[in-house]
């Protein structure tokens, strides 16, 4: 096989329309745009939604929701997460040194999720009502 044996199959190459080549082309005239109107003129584009000037079906239906970006800088620690560490002092430094939470986090707060077994102290965090009173039945210190 050499280089200059080599061709393209005849069904792999799509024609290109050549349009405006007179009445017997089947595309002559109005080159297949019909007459008059926004399509047949060069140019043309509509984007996406448009309706003619009517009013759009995303601007008609009622708009609701909001997205906080606070909740890409919060997150939630489990009691198990601090259980599985040795620190005794928690705090937003230590979370990020032991890899529970990622480093752009600024707010966190602690849920009653698994077990623990030895106090700890804890400093500049949230806690839901159930950890308070599990950290004060060992002993553990927490400040806010």
């Amino acid at each position: 096989m050499y280089l200059n044996s080599l061709s393209v199959s005849k069904n792999n190459r799509k024609v290109k329309k050549r349009v405006g080549r007179g009445i017997g082309s089947g595309t002559g005239k109005t080159c297949g745009r019909g007459h008059k109107g926004q399509k047949s003129r060069s140019g043309m584009s509509i984007r996406r939604g448009f309706e003619g000037g009517q009013m759009p079906l995303y601007r008609r239906i009622p708009k609701f929701g909001f997205s906080s970006k606070k909740k890409f800088i919060t997150a939630e620690v489990r009691l198990s997460d601090i259980e599985k560490n040795n620190f005794h002092v928690i705090d937003i430094n230590t979370l990020k040194k032991m890899n529970v939470i990622k480093k752009n986090v600024k707010y966190v707060k602690i849920i009653n999720s698994g077990k623990i077994t030895k106090s700890v102290h804890i400093k500049g965090l949230k806690l839901t009502k159930s950890v308070n009173s599990i950290i004060k039945s060992l002993n553990g210190m927490i400040e806010e």
